[in-house]
This record gives structure tokens, sequence and C-alpha cells, in this order.
């Protein structure tokens, strides 16, 4: 026997975060019965489970990069009809993407059907590194980017120490490049960093995640990832950092 969320997320349906939303709305079932509340046990061999009226299978996983144009959702829908990041995957898998990137920054996400895979890469134990380049107005000083290396105090918290590099300035426009590499995934966390030392971005770009980057592709670009790369982004994600 196990949760009913954790099935669902197992059958690659949604991360184990959205299935209990999933419950909670009212729209799973199982055997027949709507099931709203949280914690209920199921036989995911023997009780028929359905999502939406749609019955849950096995799905063969599927993983994904996609280079995510600025003023897409970081999402499988959108009550205001503007593109998600699923538009870009053509697949019968239904995929969801791996954490966020907020609706103007562009760059590298990550999608899947495997909820225990992105789970897993989402933990916050766990340090999955991403480097981000950012436009920035004003042009920051070496004691600005310092407090943002030694990890600076947001309303959520003191972030963690990050790597820092001015890129290049321009004196004429009053803005600077900034690359920021950085492992945790607060919500426009980012953003939030160089506002808080004075710079508002005007532009994002994630460039890499962990090993992964956007080499040779341009916005709106998708391709499968490799089993190679599965494998070993699986493998970082469970080594616990020292």
């Amino acid at each position: 026997m196990e949760r009913l969320q954790k099935v669902i997320a197992h059958a690659g349906v949604a991360s184990r975060r959205k299935a209990e939303e999933l419950i909670l709305q009212g729209r799973v079932s199982v055997n027949g019965k709507p099931v709203t509340e949280l914690g209920i046990k199921v036989q995911a061999n023997r009780d028929k489970i359905e999502v939406d009226g749609v019955p849950i299978d096995k799905e063969e996983p599927v993983y994904f990069l996609l280079y995510k144009p600025s003023g897409v959702i970081s999402s499988v829908s959108d009550d205001r009809d503007r593109k998600v990041v699923t538009d870009y995957v053509q697949v019968e898998q239904r995929v969801f993407p791996v954490g966020r990137l907020d609706y103007e920054t562009s760059g590298l996400i990550l999608l899947t059907n495997d909820g225990e895979f992105a789970n897993l890469l989402m933990h916050p134990r766990h340090t999955i590194n991403k480097v981000y380049v950012a436009k920035v107005e004003g042009i920051p000083t070496k004691e600005s980017l310092k407090r943002l290396e030694k990890g600076i105090m947001l309303e959520d918290g003191k972030t963690a120490p990050a790597q820092v590099k001015l890129m290049t300035v321009d004196k004429k426009k009053n803005t600077a490049i900034v690359r920021l590499s950085i492992h945790e995934g607060r919500n426009r966390q980012v953003r939030r960093m160089f506002e808080a030392i004075g710079h508002a971005v005007q532009k994002l770009k994630r460039e890499e995640y962990s090993f992964l980057t956007l080499k040779g592709m341009n916005p709106g670009d998708v391709r499968p990832l490799k089993p190679i790369e599965v494998k070993h982004l699986r493998e970082l994600a469970v080594t616990k950092p020292s």
C-alpha cells in the first residue's frame, strides 16, 4: 500500500506536491469514488485511479531540456491562455516542468513525466548548481558583489553563498552584465538578490543547470536528455553536499 499522491507522482502525471493539490481539488478518484483528503493509501496494481476522469498508467519516463523564451509560463496550463512550457514539447506523455523560471526569465528548464526524478532534483537538501546571466541597472561595486557572494538577507531568509562575476559594463547606458551561480531555487530569487543590492534586473537568462548548457540552442528549442545525462543528474541529486 502506498499513499495516493506518491502513486500519482510515480505514474508521471505530476509532481507529488501537484498531486496533493489535485486530490484536494477533487480531481482524483479511486475505484470510481472521488478522493479529497490526503493520506489515503492505495494499491497501484489493483485500484483504479483516475485524474480528471483519465486512468493513470505507468508511462514510459521521458526527459527534455527546453530553452524557454521569455514571456512563457513555467506550468502545464495558464488560466489567462498565455503560452506555457509544455506547448514546446509535443509528446503523448503528460510532462511538467522541473521547478520554475519566472515569466520574464529565459533559459534552461527541464521537463519530464517522472515525478520522483523531479522531486529529487528540486529537494532543498540537494545542491544542483544553476548559472544565471543578468543585465542589471547601474554598475555594481565590488562591495555589492561581495554581499551576494557571502549571502544576502531577503524577506524569506539569508541566501546561501554564491559565485559572482562582473562580465561587462556599459557606462553610457549605465548597465552591467553579471554572471551568478547559485544552488537554491526560491521564487524570483536572482531578481530579488540584485534588488537587495540596489540593481534591478532588466534581463535574465539561466544558462546552465548543473552540467547541462544551452550550447547550440535557440529560444524555443527543445531536445531529449540522453540516458547518460539523466543518470548523471540522479547521481548528483542523491550525493549529499559536503
